[in-house]
């Protein structure tokens, strides 16, 4: 069964999960991470995508991102990860594949998710117990957009300029926001909708991508109310 291609829409932030091939490490040392980074900025730059959040763990990588075409996330993504694998099997002396088949991706509802996503993707490092809060971990944007450490990688989305109206307002409030746990529910959609590539969003936002891309964009129910007088009928 041919795979159906992933919803695109330029413009529209999604949230990009990439792993190591049986979740092996493909993060060794400073410089494979300052590689990687480097690569990325430069595949950002020519194929038209920002990069608004980021974490590279040692054997997978979340982005928060936004193509301004149909093909630019994918074209950044096929780029760097070429060049990595070439830099990666030259300096460990290696053969063969280095990522876990297609990266995983969704598209997300800026106005109801984006600021959580930010928080979800620079979180990792604390939630996987290598670092006591995000600011402690190197390899992520947090002290970008929370301390305002210079990122030439980075561009901030609306929601986050929205935040304030200078550089210094919009990181003291975005500082704020990690006082308070993100809600399981909130995980739970955020890793699911990625794994399974469906859309993030509320339904009001769910039903204009399903207008733009003309597919479903999300699982179909289960079950029904078994209340309603329809149901009843249906069960008949």
């Amino acid at each position: 069964m041919a795979r159906l291609p992933r919803f695109t829409v330029p413009g529209q932030p999604q949230h990009v999960i990439v792993r190591g091939n049986n979740r092996a490490e493909i993060f060794c040392s400073d410089e494979d991470y300052r590689f990687y980074l480097e690569k990325l900025h430069q595949a950002c730059q020519k194929h038209g995508c920002d990069i608004h959040a980021y974490v590279l763990m040692i054997n997978h990588l979340h982005l928060l991102m936004t193509p301004h075409t149909e093909d630019g996330l994918g074209k950044v993504l096929q780029m760097v990860g070429r060049y990595y694998v070439q830099y990666f099997n030259y300096c460990y002396q290696r053969t063969g594949t280095l990522w876990e088949g297609r990266y995983k991706a969704t598209l997300i509802d800026s106005e109801t998710y984006l600021l959580t996503c930010m928080r979800y993707i620079e979180l990792n490092p604390v939630r996987a117990g290598m670092v006591a809060h995000p600011a402690d971990y190197a390899w992520s944007s947090y002290r970008h957009n929370a301390q305002g450490h210079n990122d030439a990688l980075l561009t901030p989305y609306r929601e986050y300029r929205r935040l304030g109206k200078t550089d210094q307002e919009r990181q003291a409030a975005y500082r704020q926001l990690f006082k308070h746990h993100i809600a399981e529910r909130a995980i739970n959609e955020i890793r699911e909708t990625t794994n399974k590539a469906w859309v993030l969003g509320n339904d009001r936002f769910k039903q204009s991508i399903e207008r733009q891309v003309g597919r479903r964009v999300a699982p179909v129910a289960r079950g029904g109310d078994r209340k309603s007088e329809k149901f009843r009928i249906n069960r008949v």
